[in-house]
């Protein structure tokens, strides 16, 4: 196993804590952690990992993720070098702008890409505004909301694949559905977007009232990690949660926001248990109360939640 670490040199590290890297803010370090400086090195970790039986996880921005106290056993890879964050706007005179075609890299940032698009005269990421995360995270869980999805304007995905070989699938290989994708344990490299060429003071105006909108109903200055689970068909998991008296519903340092019941928000102290905790507890008070189970739209990395049933009298 230290063989194919070692030669990767530097973009390896032991025992990396992961608190820092996640929007929560918490959890334990991660076994060994790699940056890897291009498509090629990545080619190569997933190979060895996967000759070795070692597990790896890929990590963007920490929106969306659960960290356990106790850390990761075996790989956490972080797309940060320049090669992962690049994005290929093609605006020469005649070039792909013209019909709003980009190119973006798995780990560019998604709130700085759609600023971006608006100044570019480009529409059709102002839906993402005020969602955290990288480029590839974003697309992996089909990201999104009321006003649209990631995947509404995806063309196509380059990915480094489960065996560690490069390839593009098309839109409808990577399987884009409700807050999930076809994706596995594929890791996306790059994207082709199709935005629409507009007005870039419309464009802004669009993107600062959706942003304006999530601001004024989401706890965005507070820790969180989005919302923590998806909609139950017919429902908003926010709204169940709230009739369910839940809000400000408090495990040790975690609690359920105020300003958004489908928001589990942490203060200095809190540990990942205490979020684990609070998990359990809203499924378990949602079910029984309405007799419907809500499924996780965080990810976690260690112990997961415990299911619940619903009781019986």
């Amino acid at each position: 196993m230290g063989s194919f670490l070692s030669e990767l040199g530097s973009v390896v590290s032991e025992h990396e804590p992961l608190a820092s890297h996640t929007r929560f803010g918490l959890g334990g370090p991660a076994r060994w952690f790699v940056q890897p400086e291009n498509s090629e090195q990545l080619c190569v970790v997933v190979q060895q990992c996967r000759a070795e039986g070692v597990a790896l996880r890929v990590l963007g921005f920490g929106a969306n993720l659960l960290v356990g106290d106790d850390g990761v056993d075996g790989v956490v890879v972080r797309l940060k070098s320049p090669h992962f964050r690049k994005v290929d706007w093609c605006s020469s005179p005649g070039d792909r702008l013209s019909n709003g075609t980009i190119v973006v890299a798995g780990g560019a940032d998604l709130g700085r890409l759609s600023l971006d698009a608006a100044r570019h005269g480009l529409s059709g990421l102002e839906c993402m505004g005020g969602i955290p995360g990288t480029v590839g995270g974003t697309i992996r869980m089909n990201a999104g909301g009321r006003f649209g999805e990631i995947g509404d304007v995806v063309d196509d995905v380059t990915v480094v694949d489960s065996t560690g070989a490069l390839q593009v699938l098309s839109r409808d290989e990577v399987g884009f559905g409700y807050r999930q994708t076809a994706l596995g344990e594929s890791i996306v490299c790059e994207t082709t977007l199709k935005l629409q060429p507009d007005d870039p003071h419309r464009v802004r105006e669009r993107l600062l009232e959706i942003w304006s909108k999530k601001k004024r109903t989401q706890p965005m200055r507070d820790c969180s990690a989005g919302c923590v689970f998806k909609n139950p068909p017919g429902h908003r998991a926010g709204q169940l949660i709230d009739q369910a008296g839940l809000k400000g519903r408090s495990v040790g340092g975690a609690s359920v926001s105020q300003r958004h019941a489908n928001f589990i928000v942490v203060k200095e102290g809190a540990a990942a248990a205490d979020v684990s905790k609070l998990i359990e507890m809203v499924r378990r008070e949602v079910v029984n109360q309405f007799g419907i189970e809500l499924e996780l739209e965080i990810e976690v990395w260690g112990r997961q939640p415990a299911p619940c049933a619903m009781a019986v009298d």
